[in-house]
């Protein structure tokens, strides 16, 4: 489903990806780890069109993405969960859901500026599908509460939901369980195995709770500055002694 080819990004004289190759099969939930400063959020932010690529290439269903700006690879069926949360805080959760609809709705400048019965009707379409995937993330009680309001567990579920409210094929997860406490952490961990099986989604997330990624992951690609490391099953990362020093040094693989 997306296959990344020698991809590359630097920052004048600072790589933070270098030549990494990565492919994600359909249906599939992968993890994509790494110490702090691995480049993991870079390498989301060039596939999503934040970061154009300074070398390489990468490829959505036989479709190149570079070049491409946000809303355009969004159109394309990939959305997407930030590191620190991207909320509109003073808007309600109902109202952040239906933001991410907006680019299936089609409003005409005339009929929004008018409120012509074409944009009241899409507008109350899109308002029930949002209350449908606030339902779908466990917000629905909260839908008229400010996204700024919700506790942070919540928050996250929120852009969650208005990331699916885009409809996309693959989903990518900038640390979804930072931050959470362990119930909220398990309630996630059900959520993705939900969106995976109900919404026949990808999955690709990053993550440092590794209990989380070692329960969950089908998959993993292992980064260090900049570098794809490793790749394999949870069982072989676990075990892989370039993983280990990456993480803990020279001297935890010495010792194991």
């Amino acid at each position: 489903m997306l296959k990344i080819s020698n991809l590359t990004k630097k920052f004048g004289g600072l790589t933070a990806v270098c030549d990494v190759n990565i492919e994600i099969n359909a249906g599939t939930i992968t993890a994509i780890i790494g110490p702090n400063g691995a480049g993991k959020t870079t390498f989301f932010n060039m596939i999503t069109g934040v970061y154009t690529p300074t070398s390489g290439q990468i490829m959505f269903q036989n479709e190149s993405l570079v070049g491409l700006k946000p809303h355009a690879v969004s159109r394309k069926g990939i959305a997407r969960t930030f590191q620190n949360i991207r909320l509109f805080s003073s808007m309600t959760a109902l109202e952040n859901v239906m933001v991410g609809m907006h680019q299936h709705l089609n409003y005409s400048v005339l009929s929004t500026l008018l409120h012509l019965p074409t944009y009241k009707k899409k507008e109350k379409m899109a308002m029930k599908k949002a209350y449908k995937w606030l339902e779908y993330v466990g917000l629905e009680e909260l839908y008229n509460e400010e996204a700024g309001c919700l506790s942070y567990g919540a928050q996250r579920r929120l852009e969650i939901a208005r990331a699916l409210a885009t409809e996309p094929k693959i989903l990518l997860l900038d640390e979804p369980a930072a931050g959470m406490n362990p119930k909220e952490t398990k309630d996630l961990t059900n959520l993705i195995y939900q969106m995976r099986d109900d919404l026949n989604l990808t999955v690709v997330l990053i993550e440092h709770d590794m209990k989380l990624v070692m329960e969950i992951s089908e998959y993993l690609f292992v980064l260090d500055h900049g570098e794809k490391i490793a790749e394999g099953k949870p069982i072989e990362i676990r075990n892989n002694p370039k993983v280990i020093e990456a993480y803990l040094g020279k001297s935890a693989v010495t010792t194991a």
